[in-house]
């Protein structure tokens, strides 16, 4: 009966730390009903495990284990490809800026470094 009570706090807890708004939170609300049907999945489970294989058995899984673990492989996909989406649209960003630091630079030739500053390291 302990475990389920100290992972029903672990999953609230991490519920509560994850629907926090962040500022740069585009599709917020969707983020938190999804987050908030996890939660509530999640309780369910812990305190009816049985559930779980209930319905592991209406979709023509054997267990409730094995339809939790293909949930969170669908999960883990869903999250690398989300995350790679997200690290290639801040390399294009880095890009755009990278590209617009040069153009500023190579437009103000008087800011830069003499010659004589190079071998300085306050220089670089």
């Amino acid at each position: 009966m302990w475990i389920q009570i100290v992972l029903i706090v672990a999953v609230v807890a991490i519920g509560a730390v994850f629907m926090r708004r962040t500022g740069a939170d585009s599709h917020l609300a969707i983020r938190r009903l999804l987050f908030g049907a996890f939660v509530l999945v999640a309780i369910v489970s812990i305190l009816f495990p049985q559930w779980l294989t209930w319905v592991a058995n209406l979709v023509g899984v054997g267990r409730g284990t094995d339809l939790l673990l293909y949930a969170l492989v669908l999960m883990f996909l869903v999250f690398v490809y989300t995350q790679s989406r997200r690290n290639a649209a801040q390399q294009r960003r880095l890009t755009l800026l990278a590209r617009k630091l040069a153009l500023l630079q190579a437009s103000r030739p008087s800011e830069q470094p003499d010659e004589s500053d190079a071998g300085r390291p306050e220089a670089r």
